[in-house]
């Protein structure tokens, strides 16, 4: 069977995924520097699909050619630029002001040249020139819009998350994209993959995009619009393809759980040798003004001081590991646990931590033998650092919360707590990315009422299931170095959208009083995320019913002493 190939334009030149049809070899990534390299590569692919306009119309009447006139309100201008290309002759002019200046002369209404479009006009030209020499590849290369090929992918209705915020990648708008990939049948370890060097993690993405369409162009199920395609005046189609609804893939669904119990058992299974089962504590009726029983489970006495090393070890051991070894971008406690992990594994680690973190906690990373490399006054700020490192040194990055094998990993602790605990009515669960809560509401989905709890000065879960889809916050919070996260990413929010009861919302008081209390009560040293869940009952903003069940996640331990005794003496 044939190759097919999915392209996109890159710092490097073309970012190029190649893949068998019948899948009897496994697909190759690479950068090469011309698209001819491609087309005439050892795979010579039959069908290249490619992120750049092919067809070059002599004039422009109205806003674009008329392949974007046709796709632009379909995706919308706030998901990704459709570039309104202008006449072959402007296009093929060096200066800006001259190609504006043609572009004017030969558009109507007169159009000038958006600056942002001429920065890929040395690209349109390579592939024009190519395919004018030769016209026989008029039948091999496709152009492609992958905003297009999501909308599609996404049951023809826009993304909810940008691909990119201010000009950089958004995380939670590439976890969606991804989520997509992995629905349209793509491998899991391709489209999780790093960027190659010399290509970002938006290139990449579009890349595997347009390898989709490739595939449904390839199999006579691809779509164009205009359908069916214009010519320019040397015979070029000028037309954006994408698939058919109707000729989805049957494992594209949008109500299939991401992460399933059969996962979260595989996950127990797989890295049952290098965690701690932690104890609980039980705690008879009357306890924290509780007239039921409550169950304490003390995640916190976990490998470096949290929850974490869970999902870092499934993460690292349901892959192959990369000789750059892994990186991660964390508010302290993942970075602890994906390095605590790497050393288990004799994988070097490079940690990017915002400057918020706390000094116990990135004393901890550092413990663990990373490198911290601290900056950016965001955890935000902290993520892009570590996805440009993993684009140009071809690390794995491990996500602290918005990964499938994140999530599996943290839901062991369900498994596990039920085997301790198996007649809880309700538990409740810190909130920060929501990678916590949405292993453990997987696990326990219909069987047991699993509720967030969230700083009100950080309410990421909160907002996205009032708002009916991730949403940016801002964050002020005294817990904000382990529950900090701005937005939680279409896969926490699509697992917990159906399995979360609700989330409550504390004072960054009550989170320090139930720490106050812990250690005065039981001599426990937790974080404020630590505390959180447990500062939702004692403040009162859960009301358990009478003889409630009650189970009560402490997750993290990297508390400054100094600020815990100074708490405590308040």
């Amino acid at each position: 069977m044939s190759w097919i190939a999915g392209v996109d334009g890159c710092r490097g030149g073309w970012i190029a995924v190649f893949m068998r049809v019948d899948g009897s070899e496994p697909p190759r990534c690479r950068i090469v520097r011309h698209l001819a390299d491609v087309v005439d590569g050892a795979e010579a692919p039959a069908i290249v699909a490619v992120d750049i306009p092919i067809g070059l119309p002599d004039r422009i009447e109205g806003p674009g050619r008329i392949a974007e006139q046709a796709v632009r309100n379909l995706i919308g201008e706030r998901q990704s630029s459709v570039f309104s290309i202008p006449a072959r002759a402007a296009v093929y002019e060096s200066t800006y002001a001259a190609s504006c200046a043609l572009a004017l002369a030969t558009s109507m209404p007169p159009r000038k040249v958006s600056k942002q479009g001429f920065m890929i006009f040395p690209k349109i030209r390579e592939v024009d020139a190519l395919l004018r020499a030769r016209p026989d590849l008029a039948s091999r290369v496709f152009e492609v819009h992958p905003e297009v090929a999501f909308w599609s992918l996404n049951g023809e209705h826009p993304l909810a998350q940008p691909k990119k915020v201010r000009g950089r990648p958004s995380e939670s708008g590439l976890q969606l994209r991804r989520r997509l990939l992995r629905a349209a049948g793509l491998p899991q370890a391709l489209v999780d993959a790093p960027a190659p060097g010399g290509a970002g993690a938006d290139d990449y993405i579009d890349a595997l995009a347009a390898l989709v369409v490739a595939r449904e162009i390839e199999g006579k199920r691809g779509r164009s619009f205009p359908e069916p395609p214009d010519r320019d005046s040397h015979g070029l189609p000028v037309a954006i393809w994408t698939l058919r609804p109707d000729n989805m893939p049957e494992t594209m669904t949008h109500t299939s759980p991401l992460v399933s119990r059969d996962d979260i058992r595989a996950a127990d299974r797989r890295i049952g040798a290098y965690i701690r089962r932690t104890p609980v504590m039980r705690l008879a009726p009357g306890a924290f003004g509780h007239d039921g029983p409550i169950s304490l489970k003390l995640e916190f006495l976990q490998h470096a001081g949290s929850f974490k090393p869970r999902g870092a070890f499934n993460t690292l051991l349901s892959q192959p590991l990369p000789p750059a070894g892994v990186a991660a971008a964390s508010g302290g406690n993942h970075g602890a646990a994906v390095a605590y992990a790497a050393r288990q594994l004799g994988l070097p680690a490079r940690i990017f931590v915002p400057e918020i973190s706390s000094p116990a906690k990135i004393a901890v990373i550092r413990s663990h033998g990373a490198e911290v490399v601290i900056g950016g006054a965001r955890y935000a700020d902290a993520q892009e650092a570590c996805d440009r490192h993993v684009a140009g040194s071809g690390a794995l990055r491990v996500h602290p919360f918005a990964a499938p094998a994140t999530i599996a990993g943290q839901g062991t602790i369900g498994l596990e707590w039920e085997a301790q605990d198996p007649d809880l009515d309700t538990v409740l669960v810190a909130v920060g990315g929501g990678g916590l809560i949405a292993g453990l509401a997987t696990w326990w989905a219909g069987r047991v009422k699993v509720v967030g709890v969230e700083p009100e000065g950080s309410r990421a879960l909160h907002a996205a299931l009032a708002a009916g889809g991730p949403v940016d916050v801002d964050v002020h919070s005294v817990a904000a170095d382990s529950l900090g996260a701005r937005n939680v990413g279409e896969i926490v929010f699509a697992t917990c959208r159906d399995t979360v009861d609700h989330v409550e919302l504390v004072a960054d008081a009550a989170i320090t009083a139930a720490q106050r209390m812990l250690w005065r009560d039981f001599r426990i040293a937790v974080e404020p995320g630590g505390a959180a869940a447990l500062a939702a009952l004692v403040s009162g903003a859960y009301r358990a019913r009478s003889g409630e069940r009650l189970g009560v996640l402490l997750c993290g331990a990297n508390v400054d002493l100094h600020e815990l005794a100074a708490i405590a003496a308040a």
